[in-house]
């Protein structure tokens, strides 16, 4: 289906993560360091370089801030989104116009909290976790930013929720959803959200890197050959339009043709 079915604002926002991943490739030709900030292709998360790009672009709510700062301190704080990522997948769903978001795998909530952010009053995010021990330490900044209401958390398996929001007849009517939960579940996750959300609407899958792993999966790790095959298969996926994104651990963005 060609690219122009789609709206117009998806048509460019594809067009431009096109034009700016293929320059940073090129230029990583030339430069090796340029995309990632060292020659072995990884970008340390207290590198110069980091902070210079947080320092030139992170615009982070003080409460999303809090969030942050609180998150990083318990035990399983590597488990957050980057923040620079969310900023990412919040900035998208602005450009689409997003009212309904799928999240799967909240942890504390920065991510929703970002998404919740900016969706209009009478958006909301229905957010997937299984352990709502961690959606605790972050709820009381949920309703000090004034999003509470928007976020919908369900705190049950995620295939279950997906399932009940497609018997409900929800099927194509949300905009935008997040995977970032148990990495074996990523492709029925992917299939499910595919049939949920609207043409034209972006699903972002997190982690597809994981940690370099998926260049060469061992046998006896079943993450890195999920998201490995996840991410064989979106290449060759015709429903979507895909970019996959150094950010993070790794980010792929699917748009919904």
């Amino acid at each position: 289906m060609p690219l122009l079915s789609v709206p117009r604002e998806v048509a460019v926002g594809t067009a431009m993560l096109g034009v700016a991943f293929a320059a940073g490739v090129l230029a990583g030709k030339r430069y090796p360091s340029f995309i990632f900030g060292t020659p072995s292709g990884k970008m340390g998360k207290n590198s110069p370089l980091r902070r210079y790009i947080l320092d030139h672009s992170l615009r982070e709510h003080p409460i999303l801030k809090k969030l942050r700062l609180l998150t990083a301190d318990h035990p399983h704080g590597r488990m957050m989104v980057s923040c620079e990522e969310a900023q990412l997948m919040a900035n998208l769903a602005k450009l689409i116009k997003a009212k309904k978001v799928i999240e799967i795998g909240v942890f504390t909530g920065y991510n929703a909290v970002s998404m919740a952010l900016l969706l209009p009053d009478d958006g909301r995010v229905i957010a997937c976790d299984i352990n709502e021990d961690y959606a605790k330490i972050g709820r009381p900044l949920w309703k000090e930013a004034g999003v509470e209401h928007k976020i919908d958390l369900r705190i049950k398996p995620a295939i279950q929720t997906l399932d009940e929001l497609l018997a409900n007849g929800e099927a194509e009517t949300f905009d935008f959803a997040f995977i970032d939960a148990d990495k074996e579940s990523y492709n029925e996750y992917y299939e499910k959200c595919f049939h949920l959300i609207k043409k034209g609407g972006i699903i972002a899958i997190d982690n597809v890197f994981w940690n370099g792993k998926v260049l060469k999966p061992r046998k006896d790790d079943l993450a890195a050959q999920s998201i490995h095959r996840l991410n064989e298969k979106l290449l060759r996926d015709a429903r979507v339009n895909i970019s996959m994104l150094p950010v993070g651990d790794g980010v792929t963005l699917a748009f919904k043709l």
